[in-house]
């Protein structure tokens, strides 16, 4: 339970059906500057974690902390700066869910008895497979390519047949203290947009790859340089907004050189690409060859048409249609029909 209305109406729909429920939170990072207090908004903020034991509370239900703060900031945040000096625009939300969320929830949860893990995320577990939700515009299943089969087999998804205004109508029906809070942030620990003072505070306390802070040249494809940034740990790739290029056609990041610190810029058609390369294959039902899938490539995105040539640990996809912005770091995320058979990381 984050603490959010999506996770306290699960639970409640839970209990309604007469499964025994305890509500286990995450404490995953300690607020800063930035994070207000007792607000919706901040996904397992420490603000959040009073919401939930609200909640239980009202629903007479145990509510027990789960301290996880030393293991998100190893497998999330540190790798989230890491990426950003590298030049790759990482995507903490799927590595939360792979290294975090699930695993050591399951230990949890059947270290206390119980028979499964349920969460608010809006996907379906239908026999085993994991599915889009019905409500598209809500949709988590992107995020969940790699949470595994072992850890889908032993989670249930309460909200993947609901839109978000029933669960939000369900929620004031039972009087609940976050009806009406706000969406939980993509990036839960970055205070406001923000991410540079973030990788720049945790690339400055380990003294490492300082040289990702420092400013450097904008260039074109040409090699003409064409302005100045302030880091490369502040852009990504398809960015076109802040580049403060001055007047002209309009630019897109095409690609971050971390080894000089210079952002190449490009027009929007050189900014589409119609073949991407991805690596760390996480399986769901996934088998090695050439498959006609659909691959959504970002979050919010609608997924394009593709052949995906699956190989081991890694995957080409060609896609129908070229996309504009494919980064690397972000997930690609395969689909046969609202199935997701699984995905990896963009690396090219």
């Amino acid at each position: 339970m984050s603490g959010g209305v999506d996770s306290s109406v699960a639970a409640a729909l839970l209990q309604a059906q007469g499964h025994e429920v305890v509500g286990l939170t995450m404490r995953l990072y300690d607020a800063g500057v930035g994070h207000g207090q007792r607000r919706g908004g901040s996904c397992c903020s420490p603000a959040e974690v009073d919401l939930a034991r609200d909640v239980c509370a009202q629903l007479g239900l145990p509510h027990y902390v789960v301290d996880e703060r030393e293991r998100f900031a190893q497998a999330v945040i540190e790798p989230f700066a890491d990426d950003y000096a590298a030049g790759r625009t990482p995507n903490p939300c799927t590595r939360c869910n792979q290294h975090v969320k699930f695993a050591p929830l399951l230990a949890r949860v059947r270290a206390l008895g119980f028979d499964a893990l349920a969460t608010g995320h809006y996907a379906r577990n239908q026999g085993g497979a994991l599915l889009r939700a019905v409500d598209a515009s809500k949709d988590q299943s992107y995020f969940l390519f790699a949470m595994g089969p072992d850890a889908l087999a032993h989670t249930q998804f309460p909200l993947g047949t609901w839109t978000k205004a029933e669960v939000r109508a369900h929620a004031a029906t039972l009087g609940l203290p976050n009806a009406d809070a706000p969406d939980s942030q993509e990036l839960c620990f970055v205070p406001g947009d923000d991410h540079g003072e973030v990788v720049a505070a945790r690339l400055q306390a380990r003294a490492q790859d300082l040289a990702a802070l420092g400013p450097g040249d904008v260039v074109d494809v040409a090699g003409t340089v064409v302005g100045r940034h302030d880091g490369i740990h502040r852009v990504t790739v398809g960015q076109r907004r802040g580049l403060h290029l001055g007047g002209g056609d309009r630019r897109y990041v095409l690609r971050v050189i971390p080894s000089s610190r210079t952002i190449v810029v490009g027009s929007a058609s050189e900014a589409s690409v119609s073949r991407v390369r991805v690596a760390e294959l996480q399986r769901l039902a996934l088998p090695d060859g050439r498959h006609r899938f659909d691959v959504q490539l970002r979050h919010r995105a609608a997924a394009t048409p593709a052949w995906v040539e699956v190989d081991g640990a890694l995957a080409t996809v060609e896609l129908d249609t070229p996309v504009h912005g494919v980064a690397p770091g972000q997930a690609a995320v395969f689909y046969d029909g609202a199935r997701v058979r699984g995905g990896g990381w963009i690396t090219a």
